[in-house]
């Protein structure tokens, strides 16, 4: 305690603090001008100042301004808030558009879509990209058309395309050719196309097949049921067998060539076209037999193992299983150089995109590429032109039309009302007849209760199993069933004979879409119906894009559709389709495709991120 009271005491006493204190040592502040001022009386009452003295006065002076003017700049960018900055910059923005028509920004939003769609990396190999590999030149072939039309005056070319109707733009085009025996072709696989009532080329063949044996890259497009096929694949035969003949192919050699397709139906079709016209060319002695491999998912690899046991010619592929066969390293692509894309703006676009440039990474040398479909937007075709090597484009008719052979009939029937309309559709033609949906499930109900009225009905979707979805194709293409329910997997590409009706119990959102399913039927030159159903609730852009293709194809225009007013119309000037879709009926910033495709990559990146989360 006494410790303590000793601490206490002996504590220093606290600060008194004078608030009132009048001692002449307290400086008070003084100013920075204030300052200047004083010094510069001081220098005077000296009586003058030397021009050395003056300059010294003068950079102290600027120096304390500059020091002023950034103090006070830094108070106001403390003051001025990001917020205020951002109302600023709207201001600004809203002035600058009030002085802009609705044409005008509808044309800037389009132009700043387009502008991010063209800063995607052309279409090459990681490879090729890093070491900044370029081909200037198409590959050399030996192939040339005869001494006479190599003789024809290019006018005559130009009045050859104009009578067909074919589009050809590109450097220095090979000549379209009129007869098959012109091209060159093998006896027997002619004598087989005969056979077949096959006996001229058609448009996309005249210029195509020339251009593709001349060893050009080419964009092919052309109307659904055109013979698009053969275009591509009987370059890629020839190519085959003249390897084959100058050194025949043993084991693990090959492919010379790849012809990729978006969904597996598609894929064996064009597997079975290559296996038969393969054996009508191995049916003469003299020549060889060509080796093709079909390489899907949903089959057992094994199956084929005896192809893959001989020289390899030719791969029919999707991609997902091509990318798993190469990695496995059951064959290389050091000697292929041709790659053909059917379907070919769906296999650039979003979906599979990553997966073509992976398989490109796999070429070990320069390649042929070819690009075919019945819609192929300007987007995609300005894409593909950056990717390939003085290419050729061959279009026959506006790319995204409809097959003017196709009768389309629009009829609008409410939601409730379809399934019992669907039966009294069914009765306009006889079968075979195709019905499509994009739904999965209504796929199912509308096979389900066709089979209860009685109708032989098989469905195909993506969630069935390959099994089932070949029994489908294979009863349906014997005649064993009359009516096929599908959903897009059977839309595109898929060949089936004497489909004179095609149902689309929903209208698709892409106008793409519509036009792929409706050119199951109309093909080869006949006519065929396409009976839509719409509703309240279709979109009313879909619903303009169908308009404008009805148009387009001199179809009649129901009155219901007829009423529909274009806001662009009002605006005057013409009507383009959108460069993303080839929709006629928006403007790229409200197309669906767009949106879609937007929609999926938000949807993967959310599942990386869920991944991730680990």
């Amino acid at each position: 305690m006494e410790s303590t009271k000793r601490r206490r005491i002996q504590r220093s006493p606290s600060p008194v603090y004078q608030l009132d204190n009048d001692d002449d040592s307290y400086q008070p502040y003084v100013s920075v001008t204030q300052r200047q001022q004083e010094k510069r009386a001081k220098l005077l009452s000296l009586g003058g100042t030397s021009s050395k003295a003056k300059k010294q006065e003068e950079a102290q002076e600027n120096e304390d301004d500059q020091n002023e003017e950034d103090l006070r700049r830094e108070r106001a960018r403390k003051e001025k808030t990001l917020l205020v900055e951002a109302q600023e910059v709207h201001r600004k923005k809203a002035i600058e558009d009030a002085k802009k028509t609705v044409e005008e920004k509808a044309e800037e939003a389009n132009a700043e879509i387009l502008e991010a769609i063209r800063s995607r990396r052309k279409l090459a190999s990681d490879l090729e990209l890093a070491k900044g590999i370029q081909y200037t030149e198409p590959l050399k072939t030996s192939w040339r058309p005869p001494a006479y039309i190599r003789g024809r005056p290019e006018a005559e070319n130009r009045l050859l395309r104009e009578k067909y109707h074919i589009l050809a733009e590109g450097d220095d085009i090979p000549p379209p050719i009129e007869h098959f025996s012109d091209m060159k072709i093998p006896d027997p696989i002619l004598s087989h196309l005969k056979t077949n009532r096959i006996v001229t080329p058609t448009p996309i063949q005249l210029q195509g097949i020339p251009a593709a044996f001349a060893g050009r890259d080419l964009i092919g497009i052309a109307f659904t049921g055109s013979g698009k096929t053969l275009a591509f694949c009987l370059p890629l035969i020839m190519m085959a067998l003249e390897e084959e003949m100058k050194l025949p192919f043993t084991r693990g050699e090959g492919p010379v060539g790849i012809i990729l397709c978006p969904s597996r139906e598609l894929a064996n079709q064009t597997y079975e076209n290559v296996l038969t016209w393969c054996s009508a060319l191995a049916h003469d002695r003299k020549y060889p037999q060509l080796n093709t491999l079909l390489c899907i998912g949903g089959i057992s690899m094994n199956e084929q193992s005896h192809v893959l046991n001989k020289g390899l010619h030719i791969v029919v592929a999707t991609p997902g299983r091509l990318i798993d066969m190469l990695e496995k390293k059951r064959f290389t692509l050091n000697n292929c150089k041709y790659l053909c894309m059917d379907e070919a703006d769906r296999m650039i676009d979003l979906g599979f995109e990553d997966d073509v440039r992976n398989i490109m990474s796999f070429f070990k040398r320069q390649r042929q590429t070819l690009l075919f479909s019945a819609t192929m937007p300007r987007k995609i075709q300005d894409f593909a032109q950056e990717s390939l090597i003085r290419p050729v484009l061959v279009n026959v008719g506006r790319a995204g039309a409809a097959n003017l052979d196709v009768l389309q009939v629009v009829e609008y029937v409410k939601q409730e009302a379809k399934m019992v309309y669907l039966l009294e559709c069914l009765q306009k033609t006889p079968p075979p007849v195709i019905i499509f949906s994009e739904n999965k499930n209504e796929v199912d109900d509308i096979q389900e209760y066709l089979l209860l009225k009685g109708v032989e009905a098989v469905a195909i979707h993506g969630s069935k199993t390959q099994e089932e979805r070949q029994y489908a194709i294979k009863s349906f293409k014997s005649g064993a069933k009359d009516v096929m329910v599908a959903s897009g997997v059977a839309s595109k590409g898929l060949d089936f004979n004497e489909i004179q009706h095609v149902i689309i119990f929903t209208m698709p959102k892409e106008i793409e879409d519509y036009v792929h399913q409706i050119g199951r039927t109309g093909r080869s030159g006949k006519t065929g119906i396409a009976t839509t159903f719409v509703n309240m609730n279709t979109p009313e852009q879909t619903l303009l894009d169908l308009k404008y293709l009805l148009i387009e194809a001199g179809q009649k225009v129901p009155p219901f559709l007829a009423s529909l007013d274009d806001p662009r119309a009002a605006q005057g000037g013409a009507l383009h389709g959108c460069p993303v879709c080839g929709g006629l009926g928006h403007v790229i910033s409200n197309c669906p495709k767009l949106n879609e495709n937007h929609r999926r990559q938000m949807a993967s990146h959310r599942g990386e991120d869920d991944k991730g989360g680990y």
